[in-house]
């Protein structure tokens, strides 16, 4: 259960600025990637005791996600000017969420079964959670400067450095799509060792991690077009 408190921190952080909540909410999947990253090393490792673990500390991360998001929503339906859209501000909170939405769906599965394949599909694996995380982390970065176009009521400059970071977002999904086709045909290679159930559970790890790739170049989408239209 979260705190009364920890509500009240979040309101009291947007009556200063509309866009740090938006920060926050941002970091919020950022940590809950991080966490399924090490959820993702221990499942290749075998260490299922800690795959579950991590487990249960993303879930707790997406709640205080949820609890940012309603009230980011609430506050929004309140008079608060804003210096873009209001409608266009909730377009792009809704595939951010998705982020710590998805990590927490992909941290499920890997507690259902242990990892057994090759050694060239755990490499792909890891490669795949990686240039995720760093699609993610990009996107946090991303989302950082939104309270500084503020400050400098979207100067030129800083509307550039911004819209320059939305696509490094989207050259980082790309990579990660790559990365995601590449290890699913491996995985069909190996179908017969693998078995049916093998095979699908690994796909669905496979799409899941990549997913929240794309949430991530989502959400930087609408951010692009949150403040071309501002």
């Amino acid at each position: 259960m979260i705190k009364k408190e920890y509500i009240r921190s979040v309101l009291n952080i947007f009556a200063s600025s509309p866009f740090k909540p938006l920060g926050m909410h941002a970091n919020k999947g950022g940590e809950a990637v991080r966490k399924l990253g090490e959820s993702v090393i221990a499942f290749c490792d075998g260490d299922m005791e800690k795959v579950e673990r991590l487990n249960r500390e993303i879930d707790v991360i997406e709640h205080e996600a949820d609890v940012i998001k309603q009230t980011i929503r609430s506050e929004l339906s309140s008079s608060i000017m804003l210096p873009v859209h209001a409608n266009d501000l909730l377009n792009f909170l809704k595939p951010q969420d998705s982020i710590s939405d998805d990590a927490q769906e992909v941290s499920y599965w890997l507690t259902l079964r242990k990892f057994e394949a090759s050694e060239e599909i755990r490499k792909g694996f890891l490669e795949l959670m990686t240039k995720t995380l760093d699609t993610v982390e990009i996107y946090e970065n991303l989302v950082d400067t939104l309270s500084e176009l503020l400050e400098t009521s979207f100067s030129k400059k800083d509307v550039e450095e911004t819209l320059a970071l939305v696509v490094e977002v989207e050259e980082m999904e790309h990579q990660v799509d790559l990365v995601e086709k590449d290890l699913i045909k491996k995985v069909f290679n190996e179908e017969d060792e693998l078995g049916g159930a093998g095979v699908y559970h690994l796909t669905q790890l496979i799409t899941g991690i990549g997913d929240i790739a794309d949430k991530a170049e989502n959400a930087a989408d609408r951010l692009r077009t949150m403040i071309m239209r501002r």
